[in-house]
Parts: C-alpha cells; sequence; structure tokens
C-alpha cells in the first residue's frame, strides 16, 4: 500500500444526512478521501453505503450535509453534473446497452455540438489505447450481449477512463469476477491510483480490502464507525466493526452425510444448450443426498447457471434426466413444492423489483391458504406473514409494503432466499446465494442452508468463492466448460487443487 496521509484532499463529505420513509440511511457522516489514495467503504448490506454513493453520484440529494471537492464547495446535481466534475460510477449491477457494441456504450451520453457527427472511428481508437494502456483487453467493436461478465466490467471501467474521470467509485467490483480476474482488476486499480487518482473501492470482502486499499472507513447502520489505515486492525477486528459482533472467518461449517440416506436429486447424462445454441453442459451426472451439501465449484461461465436452470425447469434439457425424489421431472412440471431454487440473477430471475416485499415473499404460495380464499388474496395474512419471515431474515426495514426494488441488493437476497427456504422443500438448488452479501449476511446464509441439511433436504451449493464452497460442502464437483472435472472432499483437498480443476485439469481417483 501506498502512504497517502500528506496527498492532497479530493473529496470530503461532511455531515451527509439522508431519511426515507421509516429509515435514516444516512445519519451526519463525514469521510474524506485523497489523491492517490483507495479507500475501502465496508459495511453491512443496508448500513449506508449505497445511499451515501448514490449522493455522492447525483442519484440522490441528501437532506442535510456538504461535499467538498478539491477543498470548494459543489452542488451535484444529477450523474451528468457528477461526471462534470471528474467524479465516475461503476455500479454493482452494469449500466450497459447489451444490444450495441462496445464502443457505443463508451459514446452514449457524450457531449456533441449540434449538427456536428460522432466520431466513432476516433473514439475506437481511443478505446483500443486506453484498454491496452490499462491491461483492460476490451474490443471497441464487440457486441456487449456477447462480453463474458469480467469484460462488461471492465468496459465499465474504460467508459469513466474515456471521459477521464479523476474519482472513481468501484461498488462491489469483484462479486461477479473469477480469481485470476480479480487478481487483474485488483492491480488495475493500483495503477491508477498510482496516477493520482482518487479511487473508492466498495466491498464485503475483507481479505480483498486489506489487499488493495490503504484506508477504510466502516459504516453500522447509517453512521461511521471507524475511519482508519486498512493494515491496522485485523480482518476479524474489521469483521466485528462491521456487524457489531464477532464473526469467525474460514470456519469450517459442513460435514459428512450419511452415505446411506436417500438420493434426492439425481442427474443421469445431462446435456444441455447455452443461450446461443452451443452444449453449455455435457454428459452430467451427480447425486445428492438427503441431509448432504454437494458444492460446484467453477470459474463463472462454465456451465453453473445452466445447471441450476436445468435441474429447476427454466432450460430444456437436450439429453439425460433429472430425478428429484426419485421421481423423473420434465420443464416446468416441477413441484415447486419440492424445490427451492435460489437463482444467481436476482433481479431478473427472482424477484418482480415492482412488488411489495410481502407479495414477493409468497410469489409461490399466494394461490394457497392462509393468503387467499375463495379466490380473493388476504392481504393481512400476507403481511403479517412478510413481517415474521422479514425479522428472521435479519432485515432494517419493517414494512412488508414497501417494493423491492428500493432495497438494497443484500436484502434482495434476504427476500428471495427466505421465500425458497419457507416450506421445507426436499431440494434446494442455490446458486451463488451469497454474492454481494456483506460478511454478516453471508454467515445467515450459510445457517439456513445448514438448517436445510439438517432437517433433511439436499442442496446443491454452487458458488465461485471456494472458500465458501470449502466451508460449507460435504463433498465438491468442478465445471470446466460444462463438465465435471472431478468429484473431492473439501477435508482431502486445497485451495489449489480445486484451482487446477477450475482450469481444465481432470482430477483422477
Amino acid at each position: 500500500m501506498t502512504q497517502t496521509v500528506d496527498n492532497p484532499e479530493v473529496l470530503r463529505m461532511e455531515g451527509i444526512t439522508k431519511r426515507f420513509p421509516g429509515v435514516l440511511a444516512n445519519d451526519d457522516i463525514s469521510i474524506d478521501v485523497r489523491a492517490g489514495e483507495v479507500h475501502a467503504l465496508l459495511g453491512e448490506n443496508g448500513a449506508g453505503k449505497s445511499t451515501l454513493m448514490k449522493v455522492l453520484y447525483g442519484l440522490l440529494q441528501p437532506d442535510r450535509g456538504e461535499i467538498f471537492l478539491h477543498g470548494g464547495r459543489i452542488h451535484i446535481s444529477s450523474p451528468r453534473a457528477a461526471v462534470e466534475h471528474g467524479i465516475g460510477m461503476v455500479h454493482q449491477h452494469f449500466m450497459l446497452v447489451p444490444n450495441l457494441t462496445a464502443v457505443e456504450n463508451v459514446m452514449l451520453g457524450l457531449p456533441r455540438r449540434p449538427l456536428s457527427v460522432l466520431d466513432r472511428a476516433g473514439a475506437s481508437r481511443r478505446l483500443r489505447e486506453l484498454s491496452a494502456e490499462y491491461y483492460l483487453g476490451v474490443e471497441p467493436n464487440a457486441v456487449v450481449e456477447n462480453l463474458s461478465v469480467g469484460a462488461q466490467q471492465r468496459l465499465e471501467i474504460l467508459k469513466l477512463l474515456f471521459r477521464n474521470v479523476r474519482l472513481l467509485v468501484l461498488d462491489e467490483p469483484t462479486s461477479v469476477l473469477a480469481p485470476a480476474e480479480v487478481e487483474q482488476l485488483v492491480r488495475m486499480v493500483r495503477m491508477l491510483a498510482a496516477e493520482g487518482r482518487a479511487i473508492i473501492f466498495i466491498s464485503h470482502k475483507l481479505e480483498e480490502v486489506k489487499e488493495v486499499s490503504d484506508r477504510v472507513t466502516v459504516l453500522r447502520d447509517g453512521r461511521v464507525v471507524a475511519t482508519c489505515p486498512t493494515d491496522e486492525p485485523s480482518s476479524a477486528d474489521l469483521a466485528q466493526m462491521t456487524v457489531g459482533r464477532p464473526i469467525t472467518i474460514g470456519r469450517r461449517l459442513g460435514g459428512r452425510a450419511s452415505e446411506s440416506a436417500a438420493t434426492e436429486l439425481q442427474l443421469e447424462g445431462v446435456t444441455g444448450l447455452g443461450d446461443h445454441g452451443v452444449p453449455a453442459l455435457v454428459n452430467v451426472s451427480l447425486e445428492v443426498r438427503a441431509g448432504e451439501i454437494m458444492g460446484v465449484a467453477g470459474v463463472d461461465g462454465n456451465g453453473q447457471r445452466e445447471l441450476a436452470e436445468c435441474i429447476a425447469g427454466l432450460r430444456r434439457i437436450e439429453s439425460g434426466r433429472v430425478l428429484v425424489g426419485g421421481r423423473v421431472v420434465e420443464g416446468q412440471s416441477r413441484d415447486l413444492n419440492l424445490l427451492g431454487f435460489i437463482p444467481e440473477d436476482r433481479q431478473r430471475t427472482g424477484l418482480i423489483l415492482s412488488f411489495s416485499i410481502g407479495e414477493n415473499l409468497v410469489l409461490k404460495s399466494f394461490d394457497r391458504p392462509p393468503f387467499t380464499r375463495r379466490g380473493l388474496l388476504r392481504w393481512r395474512a400476507i403481511w403479517e406473514h412478510a413481517r415474521r419471515l422479514m425479522g428472521d431474515l435479519r432485515m432494517r426495514r419493517t414494512d412488508p409494503t414497501i417494493p423491492v426494488a428500493e432495497l438494497s441488493g443484500g436484502n434482495q437476497q434476504r427476500v428471495m432466499v427466505g421465500r425458497e427456504l419457507q416450506g421445507d422443500p426436499s431440494v434446494v438448488i442455490a446458486s451463488q446465494a451469497t454474492r454481494g452479501l456483506d460478511i454478516g449476511a453471508v454467515e445467515n446464509v450459510h445457517e439456513m442452508l445448514l438448517g436445510q441439511k439438517k432437517r433433511g433436504a439436499a442442496v446443491l451449493f454452487i458458488s465461485t468463492e471456494l472458500n465458501e464452497v470449502l466451508a460449507i460442502s460435504d463433498r465438491i464437483v468442478v465445471l470446466y466448460r460444462g463438465e465435471i472435472m472431478g468429484e473431492v472432499r473439501p477435508e482431502e483437498v486445497t485451495i489449489e487443487d480445486i484451482g487446477e480443476m477450475m482450469l481444465g485439469r481432470r482430477r483422477t481417483a
């Protein structure tokens, strides 16, 4: 880490306060960021991080407080005004138009003179130069929907560099990246800081924060708990600051299921196509027993989503079959009460964002008592059910009529997980169930999945986070280009062993 204590101040936010109905999201928050500094922002989901950054980026206006840039007080009325001040933000959910090319996305919103023609060729040249200079590897003419998730994120950063932004906000930048892509991002962030740019780095991953940042500010319940050099507190200290209680990091949570238990989920030679008609799963066979958690590891994009969707009936199986409880199931005939499905994309697949919390929590059961009677919804029962479940999920919000779109990403995930695990399904498919969650919420999700295991459910746990796959699983399979590279027990392998399998090295017995 570089020493930035004497570097000039780029940003100062003083006394920022922002209220929403029933919630004080930011309570007199003050924070400063210096040139050449990577300043990490830590906090639980709902602690106020996103609200504070939306105020900085002009998406929200504070009820009270001031913003200073290079010592001068400024007013940021919109994201366009923020960019004009040299402030840019890479959101957790990318702001890209999928059917446009990379250079077209970069050019969107660029100011131009009346009747002038946009210089696409010049923009492509500049984009190539920036991509080469920062080792970002994005082809200007590539269509965004054909880019990997990592490449899309690099394009978001290139959009800011194209506009010569000097203060970058990176919101959960590694939540969808493979380990090698994380290393590349960390190198690039340090390169940008070495140029004198100021960077605010929002992450829930403590070791990542320790590696990349110079200082860290911890938020809890909308207030600043501490600001300090990152190398002073330990990871355990940071975890306790974040959630207000001790958190055990890296604890082995899984165990060995009974080998005599019944097989609840079985795949026999399943092959399925990806979105572009190319096989994404190739002859996949596996079994998950009652009272067992099977982990599925692999670099994102190697068939994990297709695996989950084939089991859930959202994707057609080309060959092979899926059995739940010993019965062959096909397509939409799957019994929703037997299967709990936590998809990897909560906003596109898991939730209806315009619906309330309460409505989302009964999406699978609204047509049954006590939520309906004689064909009419019983709203009092729906709201009471939601309040009870929201308490169990440790959500700060208490009003079940709030649209899910207004919740933080982590609380949206809580709603989805809570809905899918109620009703005691016999099989649970959890795909990236902790993506974007803070350490306290991750622990909460792990506890819920272990509770499902304890009561006898078969859990298929798909994650790109190797540490949690090792921590929570009884057995692990690794996917590479849609094929299983081998099956291992977590107590018998290292992260390096699994890493080799993730790169395509098949494990022999």
